[in-house]
């Protein structure tokens, strides 16, 4: 009763929000006749209508190809995968994609391996890869690395994983209480790393009587602003025996590394070493008798500025290959003032 509440209250405070305020969020949109089945896990802005699209369900590696158009407003009016650019390398699980525009080529998150890697814009390997620190190496298959990002302005790539590394401490799970403490890994246009922060996610909201046959809570994507400051995607996602119920509570967060101080690589004893972070958009898909709006966001990216000034942030849903017939390839856009 607690989550199906909060869900009513979610979308009553999202239809109300008003036009001007700091942020606006626009509904969910799919494409079943232009974007075909995926595992869409991580989306990057190339300018204008263009976007580059990984799937952590593919059997090259590589990424999609995708014409996203928006309107004044920055809401998406038509979305359709126009190619595919990849090599013979077999797909390893990409969770993550970022374009950097001086050399024009994609950087890959690999789960399986957590690796970054470097691509040409015809998709082929160039052999150059972030210095993943060690630390990083102690994931599971299930929650390696996950997020990534890139900013030209800052020149820096961040990286992330989706939980707790092995050694940092327990993982939250839908019925322990736990809350995920990760590391923000930066790294420099050498791709190698330069500054590591913490960050403690929110406590799982799963209610312990669901008992969900399957369970994820993790951070499923980074988008790194101008300014510095980073947004986080924290993403909660369960589903029921009976899959009525399911749900998946997304929230993003802000925070400014360069207004803390770097952190020690053991993890902090209390609060006051994770970066402070302010909550910016929040909202709730689920699956009811007539509602099949459940949407997994694994992928989030800057977009354009808009007139009046707002910056548009892209958001794409992994279906899992839209599983069962229930679940679509969403895209979905806010906007920040």
């Amino acid at each position: 009763m607690r989550l199906a509440f909060r869900q009513l209250l979610l979308s009553i405070w999202l239809v109300s929000l008003p036009v001007g305020a700091q942020v606006v969020e626009h509904e969910q949109h799919a494409f079943p006749k232009d974007i075909p089945a995926g595992g869409y896990s991580g989306i990057t802005w190339l300018g204008d209508n263009r976007y580059a699209v990984v799937s952590d369900n593919t059997t090259y590696e590589g990424f999609f190809l995708f014409n996203i158009q928006l309107n004044s407003k920055g809401d998406i009016v038509s979305a359709k995968k126009v190619g595919f650019k990849g090599n013979n390398g077999q797909g390893r699980d990409n969770e993550g994609i970022a374009w950097r525009k001086k050399t024009n080529t994609f950087f890959i998150t690999r789960e399986n391996g957590s690796q970054v890697v470097e691509l040409s814009k015809d998709g082929k390997l160039t052999g150059r890869k972030l210095a993943i620190p060690k630390v990083f190496q102690g994931t599971t298959k299930a929650y390696g690395l996950e997020a990534l990002t890139y900013n030209a302005v800052t020149q820096r790539f961040w990286i992330t994983s989706e939980s707790t590394l092995n050694g940092d401490g327990e993982r939250a799970t839908a019925t322990n209480g736990v809350k995920n403490a990760l590391r923000l890994q930066a790294f420099n246009d050498n791709l190698k790393p330069v500054a590591h922060y913490w960050y403690l996610m929110d406590e799982p909201e799963c209610e312990a009587e669901m008992q969900p046959q399957r369970y994820a809570m993790g951070v499923s994507a980074l988008t790194a602003l101008d300014d510095g400051r980073l947004l986080v995607l924290e993403r909660e996602f369960a589903v029921p025996q009976a899959k009525l119920g399911a749900f998946v509570n997304c929230k993003i967060y802000e925070v400014n590394p360069r207004q803390s101080r770097q952190a020690s690589q053991a993890r902090p004893k209390n609060k006051d070493g994770f970066l402070p972070k302010k909550l910016v958009a929040e909202w709730m898909t689920a699956i009811g008798l007539l509602d099949f709006s459940i949407a997994n966001y694994e992928g989030m990216c800057l977009g354009p500025k808009l007139a009046d000034g707002g910056q548009v942030i892209v958001l794409i849903a992994d279906s899992q290959n839209q599983y069962a017939g229930i679940l679509s390839d969403w895209l979905k856009t806010i906007v920040i003032y």
